[in-house]
């Protein structure tokens, strides 16, 4: 029999009033049981979200065997085909699309649009009080590709700015160590809007080596853009379809705080899928060689000493790492700590983009920090300090009795320079002389010795020397510019600079030195004085001392 129209109103009335109290009701579920129970009414319906894991769909009468499953739906309108050419970008190497709009890996993304983003990113730096110098550079994709574990790739699909993913990521940290919104950023900027973290981001994109010289260890901001940026290339690459067997990210600390601030800041985003562990000597080996059996960490932060340890017992594989950040270079354990992390980087296969806190400008850090960066790198730097612009760049100071000896011993440094060449790419040679002086000089000699010279404001000498250049082509071709083309001169391309007349002025020397070797740990800076530079004695040994270079007994005596 079947029932009556008034039994089935109070049927359904009843169903509302049910639903009216559950909103009502002050004891409501927490966030955390009602997303349990989406993922549970997704999962009986067949819709899972991509970072579930599983990804199925339940047969129905029309698909009883899910054959229509990975087929294109021909059904779809023009509007969502011009939609999804707008949030896709298809690279042109690659068949597959990788999103660069829109939600990435389910998440819907509440942020502003991307195009509002990055026209804040661009005009960030309009009146800032800290200057970012990272040397003169595009972002431009060098081609150079390799595989996923431990080999350089470009870290995002698009220089047009960082991707949605990544800004979620950053408000994820803020959120969750600021829950009340106390968190104010330099001049109350939020946190993707940091100077720092952008120019960190474009030169990681670049594909190139970091060296931090602002001489201080990594803070709240740099260390939230680097497991942003880290966690922003796992998601893409896991969109590709890769896989991680081991860390991606492995965060070198000096001390057990160290390693818990770190982690502690990485630890919001195990909600995107992310996780962290920490390993240092604050906890036994056994606990954390069983920790490591149960689990898979992405990120992995530890002190030196303890992840070596690990490493002999096998209980931890860094040999896929991606990505290397080296912090605390000047720590209380002095060389044993630079022995430890070479060590550790040994074991790593492949080439993995390195980021080096440089927390000290002596002149004994210098080669520990060459030991690390072997090719191309790109600065950054929070000052506007000598010392910290000048970071990894050897001052040498000679001083003379005539003209004569100044040419021979720059012949002399030249040649040194050439015979102790470290990284792989050409060394490029800048002579730097005085615009009354008698160049002719110096190119004879330097021709004599086999060197090619090339210089735009004295092609009428070049020409005239042709007859001396009897030197064999594989050295290293040398340029020359005057005092007074200093300032429209590219000096960062230039590892090695000769003065042999020192400059009119200690600030054109300044310049020099804060202006050259921008892309490499190796440059050199020679300068030659007699005594009518006796002058520029007393300022010369302040920068050097500033510098924590060491000072000549004879410019003292000068």
């Amino acid at each position: 029999m079947a029932k009556g129209d008034d039994a089935v109103r109070r049927k359904k009335n009843k169903v509302q009033r049910k639903k009216l109290s559950r909103k009502n009701d002050s004891s409501a579920v927490s966030a955390r049981v009602a997303s349990i129970i989406a993922a549970k009414k997704r999962r009986k319906s067949g819709k899972r979200r991509m970072c579930q894991g599983m990804c199925f769909s339940l047969p129905t009468p029309d698909d009883p065997f899910n054959e229509r499953l990975d087929k294109k739906d021909i059904s779809k309108s023009e509007t969502n085909k011009t939609v999804l050419k707008r949030d896709r970008k298809v690279s042109a190497k690659r068949k597959d699309n990788v999103p660069t709009k829109g939600s990435v890996l389910g998440h819907n993304v509440k942020v502003d649009s991307l195009e509002k983003v990055n026209e804040k990113l661009t005009t960030s730096n309009v009146g800032k009080t800290r200057r970012i110098v990272s040397g003169t550079w595009e972002i431009q994709p060098d081609g150079k590709k390799a595989g996923v574990n431990g080999n350089r790739e470009l870290a995002c699909g698009s220089s047009d700015g960082p991707s949605k993913y990544l800004i979620l990521c950053l408000e994820t940290i803020v959120d969750s160590l600021y829950p009340d919104g106390t968190y104010n950023g330099e001049e109350g900027k939020r946190l993707y809007l940091n100077p720092w973290g952008i120019e960190f981001w474009k030169c990681y994109s670049a594909g190139r080596d970091i060296l931090e010289t602002s001489g201080s260890p990594s803070d709240f901001e740099q260390i939230a853009w680097i497991a942003s940026t880290a966690a922003d290339v796992i998601s893409r690459r896991e969109k590709e379809g890769h896989l991680f067997t081991g860390p991606f990210l492995l965060f070198i600390v000096p001390s057990k705080e160290k390693a818990l601030k770190v982690r502690s800041l990485c630890k919001p985003l195990k909600a995107q899928g992310v996780h962290t562990v920490s390993l240092h000597p604050g906890a036994s080996i056994d606990h954390q060689i069983s920790g490591l059996q149960s689990c898979e960490p992405e990120f992995l932060v530890s002190t030196p000493e303890r992840l070596l340890e690990l490493v002999f017992l096998k209980a931890v594989d860094i040999s896929g790492v991606s990505m290397l950040v080296i912090d605390g270079m000047e720590s209380s354990s002095g060389g044993c700590y630079l022995d430890t992390v070479k060590s550790i980087k040994q074991a790593i296969s492949g080439k993995p983009h390195t980021t080096v806190f440089f927390n000290s400008f002596s002149n004994a850090s210098v080669p520990a920090v060459q030991n690390l960066l072997n090719g191309l790198v790109y600065r950054l730097s929070l000052n506007d300090s000598v010392a910290s612009q000048s970071a990894c760049v050897i001052q040498s100071v000679h001083v003379c009795s005539s003209k004569e000896e100044k040419i021979k011993k720059g012949i002399r440094a030249l040649d040194d320079a050439c015979c102790k060449q470290i990284t792989p790419q050409p060394l490029k040679v800048l002579y730097i002389v005085g615009k009354n002086n008698d160049v002719r000089k110096l190119v004879s000699a330097v021709k004599f010795k086999g060197y090619s010279i090339s210089s735009a404001f004295y092609s009428n000498i070049m020409e005239s020397e042709n007859s001396l250049d009897c030197g064999s082509r594989m050295k290293p071709a040398v340029s020359i510019i005057d005092t007074e083309h200093i300032s429209s001169t590219d000096l960062g391309e230039y590892g090695v600079v000769i003065v042999p007349d020192f400059v009119q002025s200690v600030d054109d020397y300044v310049q020099i030195l804060t202006r050259m070797a921008r892309h490499t740990v190796n440059g050199v800076l020679h300068s030659f004085l007699t005594k009518d530079d006796a002058r520029h004695a007393e300022s010369l040994i302040g920068i050097l001392e500033q510098c924590g270079q060491a000072v000549p007994e004879e410019l003292r005596n000068l």
